[in-house]
């Protein structure tokens, strides 16, 4: 999505936008990645300070623990009336509560591909959060399909993204931008977690499955002084519950 991967503060602490976010309250569906960050469709969607009804008693923000730390860029691919032709969400995983390690997770219309060496680490990342990102709400989501392989990750906030494995190849460039984003209100299945991270949208971007261009193109918008794109950088990653 093209609005940032900001989910709607559960009410007791309320979300920290930061400089490089609008506080504008989004409901939950609403939340859009634009990458993870900011943006149409994929970045975090402003956080606001509504809180969530349901949210579980006692769920207090301040006694979270980290459940992973890492990086975490997307990509989302559209066509010409707006559908997402593809997503790919890229995990370089420093440390978690399942293991550490480089993933790929790529949907698609015909399905999802989850690319790593350790899958019990990669699957966990595909269901325990991408299945659950705003880029993602709508459409629909398969049962996994494991691919057993090496993924190699080379992430930089000031050129950008090189990762590949599995058939799966991630390339993006053009960092338009770097800023810090935080929340205690993104939920997954349901459950709000707390997130911070450094968000970089990027101009360009590219995606080859088993060797050929994905159709689509990544979006664009925000403004010059606050770009945001589908495809983006999200590093100094850490997910807490």
């Amino acid at each position: 999505m093209n609005s940032d991967r900001t989910p709607v503060n559960s009410g007791r602490a309320p979300a920290r936008s930061g400089p490089d976010l609008p506080s504008a309250a989004i409901g939950r569906r609403g939340l859009v990645r634009v990458g993870a960050v900011l943006g149409v469709t994929g970045l975090l969607a402003a956080a606001g300070p509504a809180a969530a009804a349901g949210d579980a008693p006692g769920a207090d923000p301040a006694l979270r623990r980290p459940i992973l730390v890492g990086a975490n860029p997307g990509l989302q691919l559209f066509d010409g009336a707006g559908s997402c032709t593809a997503y790919v969400s890229t995990w370089q995983v420093e440390w978690s509560t399942h293991g550490a390690g480089n993933a790929l997770v790529l949907w698609r219309p015909d399905g999802v591909r989850v690319v790593g060496e350790d899958p019990r680490l990669a699957l966990w990342l595909a269901d325990h959060f991408v299945r659950h990102f705003p880029e993602l709400d709508g459409l629909p989501w398969s049962a996994p399909r494991f691919h057993r392989s090496a993924v190699q990750v080379r992430l930089d906030l000031a050129s950008g993204l090189r990762a590949r494995g599995g058939g799966v190849d991630v390339r993006m460039a053009e960092v338009l931008d770097r800023r810090a984003f935080a929340t205690d209100g993104f939920p997954l299945a349901g459950v709000d977690h707390s997130l911070s991270l450094v968000f970089g949208p990027c101009g360009r971007a590219g995606l080859r499955v088993d060797g050929r261009v994905q159709p689509g193109e990544i979006r664009r918008g925000g403004t010059p002084g606050r770009p945001s794109s589908s495809a983006f950088l999200a590093a100094a990653e850490v997910w807490r519950a």
